[in-house]
């Protein structure tokens, strides 16, 4: 006993000692500033909450997105998304994976109960008399982490439990950009499908006037046929418009986690309000808001502690056992004369192993470096798609208004030419000429208006929106 006590003293002592590399982020080398980031100007953007913020990531997702229909259906998504639930599940898994490695902490203990009826050999024994025997044992065996083994593996378990995490929300905040984008692209359909119908009708009417004129010798074959064209072409537009948008609620039926059905609009892509300008924040902040990147720290944090664990197997594994029961013919027996124990302790020490445990040590090294490289590489990524989405934000509010000028222009020109014609100072082919150059302008103008939406939410994710969020505020949409 007191050997034993001289080990466990010992085990105390080297506790502290883990060997192998301990974690120290890589060194990251952040801008100043995003590429393409406007100069300050000490403004909020428009419609922020009174409270000054540094980013738009510190905004709740409800609000940057103020359309009330759009709100339901992404806190439905949270709730019941497939996605949403995979990643909690692989969160669970993760968690029990990490209880199963900090059970290496405490001692084994087992028990055996068995009953046997037994009859010796005459050569074994004179006595050849049939009997039955019990048997209770109660074994118990601990390693010694004496050198961290099992703590690296504690800490390679709980960082992967961490990164899972992480993974989780990130998965949440897609959902929120994915939810939005398909939305705003339902939109975007129904606004292109009433353009569509609003000018097949004015066509509609342009075609009548010609067949009526041409049956009346007034018109030439040319002018009809002029006038039945785009009225084909716009008709053929409106059913492919309409199976577009009956594909994209069902897209958004999967996003929520539930049959195809019809998907409740609210805001017109018209009446949303955007912000002239984006506060983006610091790039370094980007390290603790975007999940991805939490989600790669941890990698590297597991990979690292991998290493610490390889080198651990270089070192004696030392190993306490005891073993206390009993056999004996009558149960009453057991713990009185055929009652036994045994206390031991092990040393197991690998001394030729033909190269595996180096070629452990060096694959272990080997996957840190790819964990380095990949963290490396998705913190350049998230610089690189924050700043790919500024400038586009910026860049397409210029367009916007180019095209919305555009826009304004040709249904002038529409007025004008109808104008000219109820004057008799030209010609219908005129005016069919003018609708037939506003007809692509709106549709681009309300495929600008998408885009720019699409590229606000996409800033958002970049961004690490909703990192100040809990678990319990992500679905709920508190205005």
């Amino acid at each position: 006993m007191r050997k034993i006590a001289w080990v466990l003293l010992l085990a105390m002592v080297t506790a502290s000692c883990a060997v192998g590399p301990d974690y120290r982020r890589p060194p990251i080398t952040s801008p100043d500033q995003f590429r393409g980031q406007p100069a300050p100007e000490g403004e909020k953007p428009s419609g922020a909450p009174p409270s000054e913020v540094a980013s738009l990531a510190d905004f709740a997702w409800w609000e940057v997105l103020q359309d009330e229909s759009l709100k339901a259906l992404i806190s439905e998504a949270l709730r019941n998304g497939y996605d949403v639930r995979l990643a909690a599940w692989r969160v669970e898994e993760a968690r029990a994976n990490a209880g199963i490695a900090r059970s290496d902490f405490f001692p084994a203990i087992q028990g055996q109960a068995g009953w046997s009826r037994v009859r010796d050999s005459e050569f074994v024994s004179p006595v050849t008399e049939t009997r039955g025997l019990y048997e209770v044992h109660l074994g118990l065996s601990w390693e010694i982490d004496v050198w961290g083994r099992i703590r690296r593996l504690n800490e390679a378990a709980l960082a992967q439990f961490l990164a899972t995490e992480q993974a989780r929300r990130g998965v949440m905040l897609s959902l929120v950009s994915d939810v939005a984008t398909s939305y705003f692209n339902l939109r975007k359909l129904d606004s292109e499908l009433e353009i569509a119908e609003r000018t097949a009708a004015a066509f509609l009417e342009t075609n009548d006037l010609f067949t009526r004129r041409y049956d009346a010798g007034m018109a030439s074959a040319l002018e009809t046929a002029s006038a039945a064209a785009p009225l084909a072409t716009t008709q053929a537009v409106i059913p492919d418009l309409r199976r577009q948008i009956n594909a994209q609620e069902n897209q958004i039926s999967l996003l929520l986690g539930r049959n195809p059905g019809d998907v409740p609009r609210g805001v017109a892509l018209d009446d949303h309000a955007l912000p002239p300008e984006i506060p983006a924040g610091l790039p370094s902040d980007l390290l603790k808001r975007r999940p991805d990147l939490q989600e790669a720290e941890q990698e590297l944090i597991a990979a690292n502690a991998e290493v610490g664990v390889a080198v651990a197997d270089f070192f004696p594994t030392i190993r306490l056992t005891a073993l206390f029961g009993g056999v004996a013919p009558e149960v009453t027996e057991l713990f009185g004369s055929g009652k036994s124990w045994q206390v031991g302790a092990g040393l197991l020490t690998p001394l030729f192993q033909g190269g595996r445990l180096k070629n452990q040590h060096q694959a272990a090294l080997a996957r840190w470096e790819q964990a380095k490289v990949n963290y490396e590489r998705s913190v350049t990524n998230a610089f690189a798609e924050v700043s790919t989405a500024l400038v586009a934000y910026q860049r397409l509010a210029e367009v916007e208004r180019k095209q919305a000028h555009a826009v304004s222009a040709y249904r002038q020109a529409v007025d004008l030419a109808n104008s000219r014609y109820l004057s008799g100072l030209s010609d219908y082919l005129e005016v069919l000429q003018a609708q037939r150059q506003l007809f692509p302008a709106e549709n681009s103008l309300e495929e600008i208006r998408f885009n720019r939406l699409a590229v606000l939410v996409e800033l958002y994710r970049a961004l690490g929106g909703g990192w100040k969020l809990d678990d319990a505020q992500w679905a709920k949409a508190d205005s």
